[in-house]
């Protein structure tokens, strides 16, 4: 069982149908309530849009301090694109405070003009982790993934990337502690690769689940 959190702004249809496809079994959330209600082994914090509404409806509900409690319990959870960015403590999207979960910032791409703002498509990622869990049997270097997004993590400690990407420069494609994950692209648009991503975070999930 694998919870998936729904702020409002997130492309829920398409990450509780990856998560199906490779053998999950998603409950969509909103409140504290019914992630307790669920009794689920993995939490999946989506989001698209602007982070102010994402951090905004996160603590509105209470499940800003859910997702707290969760990765300090090192559960397996696994952020994605917004999901990613609240973790860190501030956004130069506005100056939004974010949960403060990992020390660092979020910052607006700074890129040459022949370089489009929002980064949009199809880039190679570069895991710099060894024997991750969610990387798994996806090659260290050369997987494509699909990214859209303006702003990227600027962790102020480097041991937390898990991945870089190339656009204009190497940025933080993902992050990892624990059993804490987060990317910025989109598994659940990413084809087959994306969908290997997802099958990674929901065996592990099940680790340890009768």
């Amino acid at each position: 069982m694998i919870a998936v959190i729904d702020n409002g702004i997130c492309n829920l249809r398409s990450v509780t149908k990856a998560l199906e496809t490779v053998g999950g079994s998603p409950v969509v959330v909103r409140t504290p309530d019914e992630l307790a209600a669920a009794g689920a082994h993995g939490l999946v914090l989506p989001g698209v849009g602007a982070l102010r509404d994402c951090v905004a409806s996160l603590r509105e509900t209470g499940l800003a301090e859910s997702v707290r409690e969760w990765i300090s319990a090192d559960r397996p959870f696994l952020g994605v694109c917004l999901g990613m960015q609240a973790l860190f403590e501030r956004s130069e999207e506005g100056d939004i405070e974010g949960l403060g979960i990992f020390p660092g910032v979020v910052r607006h791409f700074e890129l040459p003009p022949e370089l489009k703002i929002p980064h949009m498509g199809w880039n190679s990622v570069r895991f710099v982790q060894e024997l991750s869990p969610l990387q798994g049997e996806l090659e260290p270097e050369g997987e494509s993934f699909y990214f859209v997004h303006s702003y990227h993590c600027v962790p102020a400690d480097p041991g937390l990337v898990l991945a870089d990407c190339d656009y204009g420069g190497r940025f933080t494609a993902a992050i990892a502690r624990g059993r804490c994950f987060a990317t910025q692209f989109h598994p659940e648009k990413s084809q087959a690769k994306g969908l290997e991503l997802y099958r990674n975070f929901a065996q592990l999930a099940s680790v340890g689940v009768a």
